[in-house]
């Protein structure tokens, strides 16, 4: 088999290869281990490499697939798991996460770690430890974040499939910049643990991006389910996820929504996948309704994701020096901002901004109750330039000031916030619905823009709807094949 061949395949197609004895294990790997040799110094995709020679090859069924994990909540014992900060670059991880277990039980063979924007903060992903991942669509645009190492090496072609985690978008996003399939599913389906028992009170979940829908249907299957230190068992369907495939999802009633309160004028290019996508399940004779607003308050809603955000980036710094004894000097002036941000949150209002998850929540399922799916854009853009959302050079000087004197609370009354919210959020304003509501929501490559870039959009669902969501996606796949498409890098 040479690289041509084995870019042909999906995981699944691989995995029957090895148990018919068609191809081995060792010649996958090495087939991985020469793309990633070749693409790999222009892409800055995968920054650790894990050996392999100790790790247990086990019947599974994923037997002698290559694969990659993220650097961040997908811990590998004895190497680090950086998280994309200074800080953790070298502290090793005691024990696999559940979720690599379950990748290893499967049969994958991991042989690297992904990039990743430092505690998974942005949607692009230019973390200082490692540089910039870059698309391999076009070398001068970002993969997307946080997940945005593992998208690009799939849709490079280094491996088929490659572990993912999304706790505002993370999955979505950088598969809607690079063609890929990628299914955030619900809160608690995925294990978090052995360390932690849900992240961000459940709004980070573990999954993967992949190429093909049956991919990602396959994968759920083998990571799914809770785990004895979790929090609760999960309900999990009378069938595999892998079965959805191919399995007609009936006629859906569909709610499209593209403007939002923090975009009202998306790029025409996200438009047009929507109406590109529209188009589609008509054909497949769905019925698809444009709504006049959207079905929640998604002004407040994106207020109260960035006040837990903060939050939540001020304990990671926290908890980061406590490991390490690190000091400032650890972590990006972008991370020390957030945190700042974090610190001068008082307990009140982030009690509110979670306790009011469950109004959104509310409202959601209220627009389920007459809808089967919510359609809308998955990035407002197409994916942005390297060093796009750097902040300038002034406010760079005035916010390193303010970090140095400990006066980086002020910044609440800056411009400085107002900046660092709309680069960060302007292009991506619909992802965050699913994490804080913990439903789940999949992002599928229906679009290619006129300069030849990938612009995925986004279905999200009522409660246990990954079913729902891979029998759709594997529909729309079947009538808008997406899998052969090569990025050029």
């Amino acid at each position: 088999m040479d690289f041509d061949e084995y870019r042909t395949y999906d995981a699944t197609g691989l995995a029957e290869l090895v148990a018919d004895k068609q191809v081995t294990a060792d010649e996958l790997l090495d087939l991985a281990r020469q793309r990633a040799a070749a693409v790999n110094p222009r892409l800055n995709a995968i920054v650790r490499d894990v050996p392999t020679a100790s790790q247990p090859r086990r019947d599974g069924q994923f037997t002698g697939v290559p694969f990659l994990i993220k650097d961040l909540a997908q811990d590998y014992a004895g190497l680090p798991t950086s998280a994309g900060s200074r800080a953790l670059a070298s502290a090793p991880a005691a024990e696999h996460a559940t979720v690599v277990s379950r990748w290893l039980d499967a049969g994958l063979v991991i042989f690297g770690k992904t990039n990743t924007p430092e505690f998974g903060a942005k949607g692009i992903t230019e973390p200082d430890l490692w540089g910039p991942a870059r698309n391999p669509w076009d070398l001068s645009r970002s993969p997307g974040g946080s997940s945005g190492g593992s998208a690009a090496a799939v849709a490079a072609g280094i491996v088929p499939c490659a572990g993912a985690n999304d706790g505002g978008g993370s999955i979505r996003i950088p598969a809607a910049c690079c063609g890929l399939v990628g299914l955030k599913p619900g809160r608690g389906l995925t294990p978090s643990g052995p360390a932690v028992g849900e992240s961000m009170h459940g709004a980070a979940v573990q999954g993967v991006v992949s190429r093909t829908v049956r991919d990602t249907a396959a994968m759920l299957d083998v990571i799914g389910g809770g785990e004895p230190w979790g929090p609760y068992a999960p309900a999990m369907p009378t069938s595999s996820f892998a079965d959805c495939v191919g399995a007609p999802p009936g006629r859906l009633r569909i709610g499209v929504r593209v403007p939002s309160a923090i975009n009202p004028q998306p790029h025409p290019e996200a438009r047009a996948a929507v109406e590109a996508t529209v188009a589609a399940l008509t054909e497949l004779g769905h019925e698809v309704e444009e709504l006049a607003a959207a079905p929640f308050d998604d002004a407040a809603l994106a207020r109260d994701f960035l006040c837990t955000w903060f939050v939540h980036a001020a304990w990671e710094v926290a908890e980061a020096k406590r490991l390490t004894g690190a000091g400032d000097e650890g972590f990006e002036r972008d991370t020390l901002l957030l945190a700042s941000l974090g610190r001068a949150t008082s307990s009140v209002d982030y009690v509110d901004a979670v306790e009011r998850r469950h109004a959104h929540t509310r409202r959601l399922t209220e627009f389920f109750e007459s809808h089967d799916l919510l359609l809308t854009p998955t990035l407002a853009t197409p994916p942005p330039k390297i060093g796009e959302f750097d902040l300038p050079v002034l406010l760079q000087r005035a916010s390193e000031l303010l970090i140095r004197t400990r006066t980086a609370p002020l910044l609440r009354f800056t411009a400085i916030v107002d900046d660092i919210v709309d680069k960060n959020l302007n292009w991506v304003p619909y992802t965050q619905l699913a994490n804080l509501t913990g439903r789940p929501a999949i992002s599928v490559p229906l679009h290619w823009t006129a300069d030849r870039l990938p612009l995925g959009v986004q279905f999200v669902a009522p409660l246990a709807g990954e079913s729902l969501l891979i029998q759709l996606a594997a529909q729309l796949e079947e009538a808008r094949p997406w899998a052969d498409r090569t990025a050029p890098v």
